[in-house]
C-alpha cells in the first residue's frame, strides 16, 4: 500500500499568501520534509513529524519523502514560494524518474503557490504585465556561459526578466555581471526592482534604473525584476511609484 506525497509552497512567507489547498495538505499530512526555515512557517500538531535538511539537499530530501510515502504515509514536501518554480517539485520528479519503479505508483499531488516574482510584482504595480521569463543566476546546476546567453536572448527579445538566486556568499559576483550583460541590450533607464522578503515584516522594495542598479542591495532572499524597453514608471510622490509593462508593444494591435 502506498501513501500520498503532497508537494506544496508556503508562498513568499506571509501566512496570508499560503493557499487554502496547501493548508489542507498540511492538515492531512503526518510526515514533513523541507528546508528548516520553510518548515518553521508551518504550525504543526504533536502527531505531525518534521524532518528538516539543508537547502542544497533537494534530491536526498525528495528520496526520503518518497520512501516515507511508499511505506503508506501521507507526506508533505515543503518549499517556499511555488514548489514548481526553482523548487522541490522538480527534485521529486527527478527522484521518481531515476528511483525504484514502485515510486511511480505513489499518489503525487503538486499544489501551486505564490512565487517570489509574483509577490514582488504585486508590490510595485504590474511589471509582468506583458511577456516575461524567469532565470536563476545560480551556476550550481548549469554553467555560467549558458546563463549569460539566456540573459542576452531574453533582453534582446523584449522579455521582462525575473532573476532568482541572484547572489550568495559563495556567488558574490553574478548579479553585477548580469547587469553588465543586460546594459548592452537594454536602455539604461530600464527599471530594476529589488524585492526582498515581499509581504513579510522585513520587506524591502527598491527600484533603480539599470545604469545605477547596485548588486550589493540583493541577497538570497531577494527577487530581482528587470523591465523591458517598454516598461514604464509612473511617479506618484508619497503614494510610491508604479512600475508596469504595458499590455501592448509598439507596432502591435490593441
Amino acid at each position: 500500500m502506498t501513501g500520498t506525497l503532497f508537494v506544496i509552497g508556503t508562498g513568499p512567507g506571509n501566512p496570508d499568501q499560503m493557499t487554502p489547498e496547501a493548508l489542507s495538505a498540511v492538515s492531512q499530512a503526518t510526515e514533513f520534509f523541507g528546508y528548516g526555515p520553510y518548515l518553521n512557517r508551518l504550525t504543526l500538531r504533536d502527531d505531525q513529524r518534521r524532518q528538516a535538511s539543508e537547502n542544497r539537499e533537494e534530491l536526498d530530501r525528495a528520496g526520503a519523502a518518497l520512501r516515507a510515502a511508499a511505506s503508506g504515509a501521507i507526506v508533505c514536501v515543503v518549499s517556499g514560494g511555488d514548489p514548481g518554480v526553482f523548487a522541490m517539485a522538480a527534485a521529486v520528479c527527478e527522484a521518481i524518474d531515476s528511483g525504484p519503479v514502485e515510486w511511480r505508483d505513489i499518489d503525487l499531488v503538486v499544489l501551486p503557490g505564490i512565487t517570489a516574482m509574483l509577490a514582488v510584482a504585486a508590490r510595485t504595480g504590474a511589471p509582468l504585465g506583458h511577456d516575461f521569463c524567469a532565470i536563476s543566476l545560480s551556476d550550481n546546476l548549469k554553467p555560467w556561459n549558458i546563463i549569460e546567453k539566456r540573459l542576452e536572448g531574453a533582453a534582446s527579445a523584449g522579455f521582462v526578466i525575473a532573476l532568482y538566486n541572484p547572489i550568495s556568499k559563495a556567488r558574490p559576483w553574478q548579479l553585477g555581471k548580469a547587469f553588465e550583460v543586460l546594459r548592452a541590450h537594454l536602455p539604461h533607464a530600464t527599471p530594476v526592482i529589488f524585492g526582498r522578503a515581499a509581504g513579510r515584516p522585513d520587506e524591502r522594495i527598491t527600484v533603480q534604473p539599470l545604469a545605477q542598479a547596485d548588486a550589493a542591495i540583493a541577497d538570497m532572499a531577494t527577487c530581482v525584476i528587470i523591465g523591458s524597453a517598454e516598461t514604464r514608471v509612473v511617479v506618484r510622490g508619497e503614494k510610491g511609484d508604479l512600475v508596469y509593462t504595458p499590455r501592448f508593444m509598439s507596432g502591435g494591435n490593441r
